[in-house]
This record gives structure tokens, C-alpha cells and sequence, in this order.
């Protein structure tokens, strides 16, 4: 059971998402906020698989709550509900060590999809909101994005297979499925491609992957 707390302030978004989340048997919301400063409350006292939040929220947004739940509860993996005018957040959420973005209005299959990849231990990028993120933070944190495709060149022929994987949001039990190699396996290139492309989490290299061109954008 995949165990999550939701926080959006529009009680109506909070109602659709958790609607859609019920149609998923593995999956319970066990608590719901309104704000920021509750969501962090609430997680620490229901210590869940996720928290999904809503970037924009009074008292302590969902970046600012992301931030805390790191430091207070690095178990639990943060994924956010963004726009896409909400894009240039990115970077904040990166180094608050979020796994995953999602968009508000994206199909019903794909918020499920997210949260179950998040819960399998890996990163998610939405792949509608993907080629904004890379420009996004193109500019930002990230402007090594564009060194970093030569570095991938550098990389062997299996861990541009296991980023491209990365990218599309697989865990490393699906990249082992697909790529017919054991977890460990998975996990070692994982983290040789993290090490050599000096990024610090996967959706770091989903985004990498993205601007490598080793995963085909949404338009």
C-alpha cells in the first residue's frame, strides 16, 4: 500500500485528486491539508510513503514544506503539483530534494503513473512539462544541462540505455525488467551516471536525459 498525504489549499483540486488516487487500490491518501505548515504536520505524524503538494499554499508553500520534510523526514519522498507558469520553481525543488512534478491538469493515468514510479524508488518529470523545465533551469542552477550532453557522449552504450530509462521515469526495477539486468546492476549504473555527470539525484537526470535528447519530448 502506497500511503500519501495530499496538501493543495483548493479544497476542489484536493477532491479531484484524491478521486482519481481512490480509482488505484494501492493507493490511500491518509491525510489531506490546506496549507503548508499543516501539510509538514501532518506527514510527520502519519510518516507517509509521499507527500504530494501544491506549490502555492498560505503559510509555508509547498517548496518551503519540501525543504522541512528533507531535513525532518528524509524517508518520505516529496513529489509537487505544478502549472505551468509554475516552472521556474524547479531549481528550489530540486535542491529541497523533491522526486517528482506534476501537472494539475495532466491525464488521470499519468498522476497515478508519477506516484507509483516515486513509490518504486524513482524520480518522475512529467513529460508534458519536461522541455519548460530544461529551459527553466537552463539558465539557472543547472546551466551545466548543456556541458553535461557531451558528458552523456562519454557515457557506454548500457548507462545511456539505463538514463534514457531514468528519463521516462522507471524504477530500477523496471530499467531491470526492460534491460533483462539485476536491481544491483541497475542501481550501480545509476549511480556511475549521477557520479559522472555530477548531478545529485535522478531528476537531475531525467532532465539531463531530456536535454541529451535521449527521451523524446511531449508536444
Amino acid at each position: 500500500m502506497i500511503r500519501m498525504v495530499l496538501a493543495d489549499d483548493e479544497a476542489m483540486i484536493r477532491a479531484g485528486v484524491r478521486a482519481i488516487l481512490a480509482t488505484d487500490e494501492d493507493i490511500e491518501v491518509v491525510a489531506e491539508a490546506a496549507d503548508g505548515r499543516e501539510a509538514v504536520e501532518l506527514v510527520r505524524a502519519h510518516r507517509p510513503d509521499i507527500a504530494l503538494l501544491d506549490v502555492r499554499m498560505p503559510r509555508l508553500d509547498g517548496l518551503s514544506a519540501a525543504a522541512e520534510l528533507r531535513a525532518a523526514t528524509p524517508e518520505v519522498a516529496v513529489v509537487m503539483l505544478t502549472t505551468f507558469d509554475e516552472d521556474e520553481y524547479v531549481s528550489r525543488a530540486l535542491d529541497a530534494g523533491v522526486r517528482g512534478f506534476l501537472l494539475k491538469a495532466s491525464d488521470p493515468r499519468e498522476l497515478i503513473m508519477g506516484v507509483r514510479a516515486v513509490a518504486d524508488g524513482a524520480a518522475y518529470l512529467s513529460p508534458r512539462i519536461a522541455r519548460k523545465v530544461i529551459a527553466q533551469v537552463s539558465g539557472g542552477r543547472l546551466s551545466r544541462a548543456g556541458e553535461a550532453r557531451g558528458h552523456v557522449r562519454s557515457l557506454t552504450a548500457r548507462e545511456r540505455e539505463v538514463l534514457a530509462l531514468v528519463g521516462q521515469g522507471m524504477s530500477n526495477q523496471d530499467i531491470g525488467r526492460e534491460l533483462f539486468l539485476s536491481q544491483g546492476t541497475v542501481k550501480s549504473h545509476v549511480s556511475a551516471i549521477l557520479l559522472r555527470l555530477g548531478l545529485n539525484n535522478r531528476v537531475q537526470a531525467a532532465i539531463i536525459a531530456y536535454e541529451a535528447g535521449l527521451v523524446p519530448g511531449d508536444t
